[in-house]
């Protein structure tokens, strides 16, 4: 048999590559390695949640509205866990009190309106007597109707021409719109809830926050933003709500159908600019309908000195006032926000104007260090 040879001795490494030094680290590199980490994990939780993000947005912008109630609060009634419980339950309540409401009110109209429709498909719709006492074009506008709206063939056809599918397609798409909508509200009541709960911490780490990314200025930035949605609330909230309330009133006495639920939708679209007349003179078109014109056009009339008072003296006021920002810069932010982030575009665009025109005056400014006050003479 061969022996096996022995596997051959290996050398021990040099002492110099066993104790291998690596060079010491670049600050700058792991700053940059750092800030990187955190934009990664800041977009991908932004990611994780874009779905939810408008419940947070609206739990934030419930909670700066209800902060200086809920410090008021705290102060006469001490921090517990009922004190946040009771804000959200109460907020709750204020949302779905209407909603309950006017969805028993439609689900009453509903039946109401299938027999009408029967009705009118076998007799036509009876002109009104209003059209008689048109003062121009009375006799086109009762042929018109005669020929189009009391024919109850020609109702038929239109009604036939209606497509059942996209109507069956319509209730559903909507059912799950109102339950997604459901969802984001309760979970924006939930981030309300821990908002209020946990708001001394909130607010301290806040501001180490922004002291150490922004300096001074950021909580000054921050206070800012706060009082323009403090002044967007009173100003278009409520100021809204007080406008459907003087208007509602008189849609009961001039007898306009469903009153209070008409009176609530003008109030809600009283809360965005120039909404409100398309509101009043809709329900005004109602009652004229109803055969009384004397009373469409009196709440027409009213209803227009309510809203211009509202929209040129009391809004600007409430909402400039509380920031100093220019009212054209607040109507800016409030329709422009309105179109791109729709009801919640009522709160953030104001702020957004808010902080921009802060920023605008910080930069202009010729009280900085180091700028020379600026002089503008006049040239005789």
């Amino acid at each position: 048999m061969t022996e096996t040879s022995p596997p051959p001795t290996q050398k021990p490494f040099p002492k110099e590559a066993r104790q291998l030094r690596l060079p010491a680290p670049s600050k700058t590199l792991q700053r940059r390695a750092r800030s990187f980490l955190a934009l990664f994990f800041i977009i991908a939780a932004l990611w994780t949640l874009r779905n939810m993000l408008p419940a947070l947005l609206w739990g934030c912008i419930f909670a700066i509205a209800l902060w200086p109630l809920y410090k008021r609060a705290t102060k006469r009634f001490g921090t517990s866990i009922w004190l946040p419980l009771s804000f959200t339950a109460v907020l709750a309540l204020v949302f779905l009190v209407p909603v309950s409401f006017i969805s028993l009110k439609i689900a009453d109209e509903v039946s109401g309106a299938l027999l009408w429709v029967d009705q009118i498909r076998h007799q036509g719709i009876p002109t009104p007597n209003w059209v008689d006492r048109l003062p121009i074009a009375s006799a086109q506008v009762k042929a018109f109707w005669a020929q189009h709206l009391n024919n109850p063939d020609t109702l038929n056809e239109l009604v036939h021409s209606l497509r059942m599918g996209r109507g069956v397609a319509f209730g559903k798409q909507f059912g799950s719109e109102i339950l997604h909508r459901g969802i984001l509200f309760v979970f924006s009541l939930l981030t309300l809830f821990f908002l209020l709960k946990d708001s001394e911490s909130i607010i301290r780490k806040c501001l180490i926050g922004s002291q150490r990314l922004f300096g001074a200025q950021g909580e000054t930035l921050a206070r800012q933003i706060i009082s323009s949605i403090h002044g967007t609330v009173s100003g278009l909230v409520l100021v809204g709500l007080g406008e459907g309330a003087i208007i509602g009133v008189c849609y009961i006495i001039a007898g306009a159908p469903q009153p209070l639920i008409f009176g609530l939708a003008t109030a809600i679209a009283a809360m965005v600019p120039l909404l409100g007349w398309i509101a009043v003179t809709g329900v005004c078109f109602l009652i004229a309908f109803k055969g009384s014109m004397l009373a469409a056009v009196i709440v027409w009339l009213i209803g227009a000195i309510v809203l211009f008072i509202a929209d040129h003296f009391i809004r600007p006021i409430l909402i400039g006032g509380s920031t100093k920002v220019p009212f054209l810069w607040v109507l800016l932010g409030i329709l422009g926000g309105a179109e791109t982030w729709h009801l919640m575009g009522l709160f953030l665009g104001p702020a957004i104007m808010a902080g921009l025109h802060m920023l605008w005056s910080l930069w202009t400014s010729n009280k900085g260090p180091g700028l020379r006050v600026v002089r503008y003479h006049r040239r005789r």
